[in-house]
């Protein structure tokens, strides 16, 4: 098959023939139909998380169609449609675990990072870890669905009840979790690169009550932050627009340095926490709720072969919404 190879860091991916691979007991053999790119691939791709597999297919917003069953799946059947995120495995026993945070996992292991991924035209993956997809959508619209939506989902529950929220970084996971913030009655605010026109009109297209550059105040302050740009000194430009008792989310995977700053600007028991991957219920219950807002995908397809190019365009910021590959 064919597959878009990661081999070391700052060399952009190799399309390569490879064998196909082969479901163990526990595993669907699926045939991919659209993978979305994630900051995270170009994390991974930049060197910035460290261990990928060796020889690793990225890729973890997956959509495809199981074509085989390992001898003890009892889910699904072969010609369904399923989706693939990032969460892979984990192992069940350990307090995380047993505890409702399986995200926590330290043995966890992660699609498109320790397990290959959707970079490629077929792809393995552990049944318990799949997940059906709401029908109501396309192939190229669910993929961002199972990374931007799933993280930006559970970025939105940690910010609580918060009714005037502010979204750092409008690419993918913002522009599908502004939608559920506005059916659930919050209001959002949308904080792009300074000079952005172009993202800052597509956040008021979605429904931002204001937009402006990352380093700007917004006119009344916030109850919340969701922070999904990989950019440190972004926390405390946050924690400066937030009310007393607002709350800070950094929600990707890996972020520069946080720089000091004054404790007065954290006083007032505001918060900040990080958010550290997904877990299945989150999966269960945002895309039970995703076709009921009706959340609403934007996406660019690129063929599998111009990987690298998708990585580059999320790279320096000139995708609107998501970027999916198509095998």
């Amino acid at each position: 098959m064919r597959a878009m190879v990661f081999e070391a860091p700052g060399r952009p991916l190799a399309l390569t023939e490879i064998a196909p691979p082969a479901p163990n007991e526990d595993q669907l053999l699926i045939r991919v139909s659209a993978c979305a790119v994630c900051r995270t691939d170009l994390h991974i791709v930049d060197g910035e998380l460290p261990h990928p597999k060796p020889t690793l297919v990225p890729g973890h917003e997956i959509v495809g169609v199981v074509v085989q069953k390992g001898s003890r799946v009892d889910r699904f059947a072969v010609g369904d449609r399923v989706g693939v995120p990032w969460l892979g495995w984990t192992c069940g026993v350990c307090a995380f675990c047993r505890s409702g945070r399986e995200n926590l996992c330290d043995r966890a292991r992660f699609t498109g990072y320790q397990l290959d991924g959707g970079f490629a035209e077929l792809a393995v993956a552990d049944h318990r870890f799949c997940f059906a997809l709401p029908a109501a959508y396309t192939d190229l619209e669910a993929a961002p669905l199972l990374c931007a939506g799933l993280i930006g989902y559970r970025a939105l529950r940690a910010a609580g009840d918060a009714k005037r929220i502010g979204l750092y970084g409008f690419g993918a996971a913002a522009h599908i979790i502004a939608q559920v913030a506005l059916h659930e009655g919050r209001a959002i605010y949308a904080f792009t690169r300074p000079g952005d026109a172009a993202t800052a009109a597509f956040a008021r297209g979605l429904g931002a009550l204001w937009t402006g550059g990352s380093d700007a105040a917004p006119p009344e302050p916030l109850d919340a932050a969701l922070i999904f740009a990989p950019v440190g000194p972004l926390v405390p430009a946050a924690l400066r627009v937030v009310a007393k008792g607002g709350t800070v989310v950094c929600a990707g995977i890996h972020m520069s340095d946080i720089p000091s700053f004054p404790y007065a600007e954290l006083w007032g028991e505001r918060m900040i926490r990080s958010v550290a991957n997904l877990t299945r219920r989150d999966a269960e219950e945002f895309l039970a709720l995703a076709p009921r807002v009706p959340v609403r995908t934007q996406s660019s397809a690129y063929p599998l072969a111009r990987a690298n190019e998708a990585l580059d365009d999320l790279r320096h910021g000139r995708i609107e919404g998501a970027a999916v590959l198509l095998p």
